[in-house]
């Protein structure tokens, strides 16, 4: 399987730039399998597309603010974006500058202190920081949030809510679960009105989500690692759902990779742990029953996934429609639930 066969062209036009007023007031594309219609549908609507008893799982990690800026000792600029923070005020980091830094140079920080660099590891650096206390609480207040590549302006105050779920807890991720940004607390009140249920798993966002694959050849492709949490508590409300016909629903791929790394001879396992696992068409995904996603990127591992899901000619159907009608896309872009095809991870 090639990285070629997940292209598409996108109208840059389409790529949203900032999100919509109210949170759940983006549209939906429900997508069932084949030959069920397409349905334009509005985020707001899955009260109704869904079942009492039914279990939404979703991804409760917070984003850090995790871009500085600085320059080295020559005077060169350095923009430093957090990939994970380490213990001892140490943090793995993607590093841009006009020449690499070597182990032993600081970086003067713009927000004041210094980065230390200990080392490269692939392509990412070790660093550690001298600042005014210890650094996780500081780069809370000194960093800026790290809005993907796509989206061209800075982030601004209003980004520091918007960029956030609602549901945000566990600090460490550099990127949003961006399907949770469409729930605001008037949808959450309806789905529970409804009768469904809500549970949490973590995965922290790398940097590496942002990558895109460099080889054609999708058997030579690594993934980077995420650090995860799927607790017995979840496990027990899936488990739960199941019993008493009820449907789990992912809310973003992160939960779909979470709940796969977790499980064990088709059944779920507490685990708290790094995961690597990529998922492409041939691959059955068993612990989700549906999948609420945005749209991603041309040839990412994102759109490889949800094609492994709802089987890749009929993704690639939806992201024509949704082309030709105009939805956003990307992390402030519209959403799609999608439901299994019969012929995906055959």
């Amino acid at each position: 399987m090639k990285r070629s066969d997940f292209h598409y062209d996108l109208p840059q036009a389409l790529i949203a730039q900032a999100p919509l007023p109210e949170r759940s007031a983006s549209r939906l594309l429900v997508v069932e399998p084949a030959p069920a219609p397409l349905a334009d549908r509005g985020v707001r609507d899955l009260p109704d597309l869904l079942r009492a008893g039914d279990l939404l799982v979703f991804n409760d990690t917070r984003v850090i603010p995790a871009r500085l800026f600085g320059q080295k000792a020559s005077g060169g600029r350095v923009e430093i974006l957090i990939e994970r923070l380490l213990p001892g005020d140490e943090a793995r980091a993607q590093v841009g500058a006009s020449k690499s830094p070597k182990p032993g140079s600081r970086i003067a920080l713009d927000a004041g202190g210094e980065a230390e660099v200990l080392g490269r590891e692939g392509e990412f650096y070790r660093l550690r920081f001298h600042v005014d206390g210890p650094f996780a609480d500081w780069l809370q207040h000194a960093g800026r949030l790290p809005l993907p590549p796509y989206i061209h302006r800075d982030a601004d105050a209003a980004d520091d809510a918007r960029y956030q779920t609602v549901f945000a807890k566990e600090t460490g991720a550099v990127a949003a679960p961006t399907a949770g940004l469409h729930f605001d607390g008037a949808l959450l009140d309806a789905l529970r009105a409804k009768g469904i249920d809500f549970g949490h798993v973590t995965l922290h966002v790398g940097a590496g989500t942002f990558q895109p694959v460099r080889v054609d050849d999708l058997s030579e492709h690594r993934m980077h690692s995420e650090w995860l949490n799927v607790g017995a508590a979840l496990i027990d409300q899936v488990n739960a759902t199941r019993a008493r016909g009820g449907r789990v629903i992912a809310v973003g791929t992160t939960v779909v990779r979470a709940l796969e790394s977790a499980l064990v001879d088709g059944a779920l396992q507490p685990f708290a742990g790094e995961t690597s696992i990529f998922i492409l068409p041939g691959y059955r995904i068993r612990s989700v029953d549906a999948l609420l996603t945005n749209f991603h990127l041309p040839e990412s591992t994102l759109l490889m996934l949800v094609s492994a899901f709802a089987g890749k000619a009929r993704i690639f159907e939806a992201y024509a429609h949704a082309i030709a009608q105009g939805y956003r896309f990307f992390s402030y872009g519209d959403a799609m639930l999608l439901w299994p095809s019969s012929e995906a991870g055959a």
